[in-house]
C-alpha cells in the first residue's frame, strides 16, 4: 500500500468515526423535531427551572425554538 493511500484511509476512518458519533447526538434530533420535542418534554417533566438554575444566570430555553 502506498503511503498516500494509507494516509487517506486513516483520515477517512477518523472522519467516519466522528460522523457516526455525532449523527445520533445532533443530526438525528434535527431531522426528527417532533420526536425530540416529546423526548425533551418527558425528560423535563417535574423540573422547575428556577430551582436548578444558579442565581444570576439566564434561565435556559428550549434548544429547538425559534431564534
Amino acid at each position: 500500500m502506498t503511503p498516500n493511500l494509507s494516509t487517506v484511509l486513516i483520515i477517512g476512518s477518523f472522519v467516519s468515526l466522528i460522523g457516526a458519533t455525532f449523527y445520533p447526538i445532533y443530526f438525528r434530533s434535527l431531522m426528527r423535531l417532533e420526536e425530540a420535542k416529546k423526548e425533551q418534554a418527558i425528560n423535563q417533566a417535574g423540573i422547575v427551572q428556577e430551582d436548578v438554575q444558579p442565581p444570576g444566570l439566564k434561565v435556559w430555553s428550549y434548544p429547538f425554538g425559534r431564534k
